[in-house]
């Protein structure tokens, strides 16, 4: 079965990878407004996505448990790290973490999907819109409903 955030996630990870290429080692030293650099929040964004990957393999052979986040003290923890990763290395593992969990939200079964919706979890199977760093850019955000990290 594909689920309509299949190809918003798609369309997502293709217009990631655009900018990626385009971003020059200037861009990526770019600070936000709250403290992150370009470079740092491609880490950003592979943690988030390595968490959904363990917690769909997690799901699916275990069923559905709570899985809370502070995401405020996990941001806060990960500025460090993610700052501390070469911006490089941060484009390449966010770019491969987005394929493997778009390939894990297809495989995911209805059933399933049925179960993380009626759980207490926070968590967004639709993570197509990456606005924090294309908006930055002038690039459109890929989809029209959601953020993209839970």
């Amino acid at each position: 079965m594909s689920f309509p955030f299949v190809a918003e996630n798609e369309q997502a990870r293709k217009t990631l990878m655009m900018l990626a290429e385009r971003l020059s080692d200037e861009d990526l030293a770019l600070v936000t407004p709250y403290g992150w650099t370009i470079g740092a929040l491609f880490a950003h964004m592979a943690w988030w996505d390595q968490r959904m990957i363990v917690l769909l393999r997690r799901w699916r052979e275990k069923g559905v448990d709570e899985s809370p986040v502070d995401s405020e003290a996990v941001n806060e923890a990960l500025k460090p790290l993610c700052h501390a990763m070469d911006p490089r290395v941060a484009i390449r593992l966010c770019l491969e973490s987005a394929e493997q969990s778009d390939a894990e939200l297809s495989a995911m079964s209805p059933m399933l999907l049925a179960e993380i919706e009626t759980s207490p979890n926070h968590f967004r199977v639709n993570r197509a819109c990456t606005g924090t760093i294309t908006s930055r850019y002038s690039l459109p955000c890929a989809c029209s409903t959601g953020s993209r990290w839970a």
